[in-house]
């Protein structure tokens, strides 16, 4: 694929990077003379430095011949320009911006009483950075903030990820014994182990042996993971009492996943009745009566959080007070979320109220880089933001065959959703015989509602929901091997250029 990014950011850096990574065709814009300068003597492509909002810019940048295009700038008002720019002369191109603004993304939603094109400026996907955030907290919390979880539509698998506990039944398994340890259905497809520079990412083998302070991702089905968490080390406790610091728009995303039975898109006028636009209850159970406390410092923001949120407790302090945190108890909490921009204070605040008691903590952080180092403090479940962003984006770019993509670690790991077109490569072959890359593991199928995990003799078929964990790099020869032979690895067809470029080239 050949894809313009405007905006060379943390976001559009790491996104091209891993176009890049995969052979693909990439061009960045980016206004800023140092960002640009940055990005050019680090990035393996074409960098301009110039204003994404101009139609020569992006022509420079070879949008004529591109198949998507990436803002992320900034501003939502010059990333929704820019598509709108891109429409009126190549409407056959995919469109993606990053937004902010709840109001943007609420015109974008569609109209079910009416038949007109909801794709406000020819934008196909609306980016929400708050909203995708908020999915990963209300998932984890869901799932009594055990670990990280990543849920697969259409099945009752997931993937947890835990450490392992020192003197835990997984302190020095061999994972030949595997299944003396766990009975249930499962799989371990990954284990990071130790930080830093010495750090290593392996795709486990029948000689690979656990230890403590291995963080291990494992397939299971719903229910058996938290089983086979307490294997590794860790009690579930029961939620009740859940703080978020912070009173932000992400914030308040949390605070209404928690405490409304509505999606909170719908509540906000975001989205049509149970078709909600970000879908923040997709799979969530029924309500757990949670008891919300929200810390902020800001009076005036405390004032209309109470008003919007009069079943919880609404406080008005500085978490660094002493006096305030024994005064109010906040160390009889059973979770907090940090929710801050401010990154640090986020980890900090998570790992001193783990220190004063509090049992689970779950904290927002800008870049991976700062996930790692808020879990070796102690931090249950880290949310990197930007990381977010970028995996939702990819979902959305990596053509018809792709339905998925989660980055794991230091996105080094992908795992990669799939659907199994009629005349792929792989189809109607037993996964022995398919000539996956190495460093390549199907783990999961779902076959019209089914879903299994496989094994070599099992028989790949058309139609097949396939997820594959893999490392970074070959995404491409994947989505290869499951698409259809030849075809269009895009979501939409390329229009002809326009003659007056093309005279002009």
């Amino acid at each position: 694929m050949r894809i313009v990014i405007v905006g060379a950011g943390t976001v559009g850096t790491q996104l091209a990077g891993h176009l890049i990574q995969e052979k693909h065709d990439v061009s960045l814009i980016e206004a800023n003379p140092e960002r640009a300068r940055h990005a050019s003597n680090h990035m393996d492509c074409m960098v301009l430095q110039n204003k994404g909002n101009s139609i020569y810019a992006l022509e420079e940048a070879g949008i004529a011949k591109a198949d998507a295009l990436v803002c992320v700038t900034e501003s939502d008002e010059v990333n929704m320009i820019i598509c709108g720019l891109a429409e009126s002369r190549y409407p056959g191109l995919i469109k993606i911006a990053r937004v902010r603004n709840d109001d943007y993304v609420r015109l974008n939603r569609p109209d079910e009483a009416s038949s007109r094109d909801p794709h406000i400026l020819g934008i196909d996907r609306f980016i929400h950075p708050d909203v995708e955030a908020s999915r990963k907290v209300l998932n984890a919390v869901e799932h009594g903030v055990m670990g990280d979880i990543i849920s697969f539509a259409g099945t009752s698998y997931e993937l947890g990820a835990v450490d392992v506990a020192g003197a835990s039944p997984f302190d020095g398994l061999v994972m030949t014994g595997y299944r003396a340890v766990v009975s249930a259905e499962s799989l371990v497809t990954l284990v990071e182990r130790g930080h830093g520079s010495g750090a290593e990412v392996i795709l486990p083998a029948g000689s690979t042996v656990l230890e403590k302070g291995d963080r291990v991702f494992i397939l299971a089905k719903e229910g058996e993971l938290d089983h086979i968490f307490r294997l590794a080390g860790h009690d579930e406790k029961p939620l009740r009492k859940i703080g978020i610091v912070g009173g932000g728009r992400l914030g308040c995303l949390i605070a209404e996943g928690l405490l409304e039975k509505t999606d909170p898109a719908e509540s906000r006028g975001m989205a049509p009745k149970r078709r909600g636009f970000f879908s923040l209850f997709r799979g969530f159970i029924a309500r757990r009566n949670y008891r919300v406390v929200i810390i902020e410092q800001d009076h005036d923001l405390c004032k209309k959080l109470a008003a919007r949120f009069p079943e919880a407790l609404i406080l008005n302090e500085d978490l660094s007070d002493e006096n305030f945190i024994s005064e109010e108890q906040i160390d009889g909490l059973d979770l907090v979320i940090t929710t801050t921009a401010q990154q640090e204070f986020n980890i900090i605040t998570s790992v001193y109220l783990k220190s004063r008691g509090v049992g689970r903590a779950i904290a927002m952080v800008s870049s991976p880089g700062y996930a790692a180092v808020a879990r070796k403090l102690g931090v249950d479940v880290v949310v990197p933001m930007k990381m977010v962003v970028v995996d939702s984006i990819l979902s959305h770019l990596m053509g018809n065959s792709v339905t998925a993509v989660h980055r794991l670690g230091d996105g080094s790991i992908n795992i990669l959703e799939l659907d199994t077109g009629a005349d792929a490569p792989v189809a109607g072959k037993p996964l022995k015989d398919c000539r996956l890359p190495s460093d390549t593991l199907v783990m999961l199928v779902n076959r019209e509602g089914s879903a299994f995990i496989p094994r070599g003799d099992d028989v790949v078929m058309a139609g097949d929901r396939t997820s594959v964990i893999t490392k970074k790099g070959n995404e491409a020869e994947i989505g290869r091997l499951f698409n259809a032979a030849g075809g269009d690895n895009t979501a939409r067809n390329h229009p002809p250029e326009p003659k007056s470029q093309a005279a002009a080239r």
